[in-house]
């Protein structure tokens, strides 16, 4: 798709790397906030970096720097990582929640770290949640421009009129709200109960009851089996599962293949390490040290002239040259 991010030319990389990354982007990143909300922090005064105040989003955070919000230090963006989550009925998708009712979030493994939902499934919705640390994935993701279909398995109870659903697909507004096209399938009925399975790319708040209502049917269940290419499959309810990096480096075009990553790192590693050498002979230099490449190796001593030990043997006469002697002429 279009809206999937590219790797950038090596020289723009470049570039990244020396000047650094944007802060919304780093906090992003760390799960901090979206960008969008990264900057509002940043309005607010709450955000300094290594000790002063960023004064606006144009501020880049290079490797050792210190960046904290609200005087609590944020740690050092780990690589991006994306959940499957399997939300169950009861529980809200948020972080905290006024009334007290629980959370996704407060039930998830301490071990996945802060995430953040990408998108949002009601109360009484099941189903797949995508989770993620960074947080302009997730905003990038809810965008409906990537043309990502949601899926669900909706049951209904009321009279089923599949001429209404093909009505659909053309979209629809109710009391003032404009809805895109749905496409909606009946898959099963018995008695006045029926399943049926709905897919759409907006998702906006309650948009499948909303609909549902206006058509008069009641969801009595409502599950999200797939969003975008990433499926619930036989995920066990309440459980959560990192997808791949090949996956995502297939699919949203996020990470680093492993044998490019050591060659890059090879390649830092082998720069760092001449860089170091320039440095150290410049130095020597400027000591007034000849160069490493004027300093000839003194040749090795010849066996003959080794120092004999105090307690060596002494020396061997040299031996007569073999061979017979000519005898005298008479």
């Amino acid at each position: 798709m279009t809206d999937e991010p590219q790797d950038p030319p090596p020289e723009a990389a470049e570039e990244e790397a020396e000047r650094g990354e944007r802060i919304a982007k780093y906090l992003a990143r760390a799960g901090i906030a979206s960008r969008r909300d990264a900057e509002k922090l940043i309005a607010d005064g709450v955000v300094k970096l290594n000790g002063k105040k960023v004064e606006g989003p144009a501020t880049f955070v290079k490797p050792g720097d210190r960046v904290s919000v609200a005087g609590k230090t944020v740690a050092t963006a780990e690589r991006t990582r994306l959940f499957r989550h399997h939300k169950p009925d009861g529980v809200v998708t948020t972080h905290k929640d006024p009334q007290g009712r629980p959370t996704v979030f407060e039930r998830l493994p301490p071990a996945i770290g802060r995430v953040v939902s990408i998108g949002r499934l009601d109360l009484t919705s099941e189903g797949l949640l995508l989770l993620t640390n960074d947080g302009a994935l997730a905003r990038r993701l809810e965008l409906p421009s990537n043309g990502w279909l949601r899926r669900y398995r909706v049951r209904v109870f009321g009279h089923v009129d599949e001429r209404a659903f093909a009505a659909l697909a053309r979209g629809l507004t109710i009391e003032g709200v404009a809805y895109g096209p749905i496409e909606c399938g009946l898959d099963s009925r018995q008695g006045g109960i029926a399943w049926l399975t709905v897919s759409l790319k907006e998702g906006k708040n309650r948009e499948i009851r909303r609909v549902m209502a206006h058509l008069g049917l009641q969801v009595t269940r409502l599950i999200r089996t797939a969003y975008g290419p990433f499926q619930l499959g036989t995920l066990p309810k309440g459980a959560v599962e990192e997808v791949h990096p090949k996956v995502m480096r297939e699919q949203l075009g996020i990470g680093e293949a492993p044998a490019r990553r050591r060659r890059r790192e090879a390649d830092a590693a082998a720069e760092a390490g001449a860089k170091a050498a320039a440095e150290a002979a410049t130095q020597a230099e400027g000591a007034g040290s000849p160069p490493a490449e004027a300093i000839k190796p003194k040749r090795p001593p010849r066996p003959g002239n080794i120092p004999r030990a105090r307690n060596a043997e002494p020396r061997r006469p040299a031996r007569a040259a073999r061979g017979r002697r000519t005898p005298p002429r008479a």
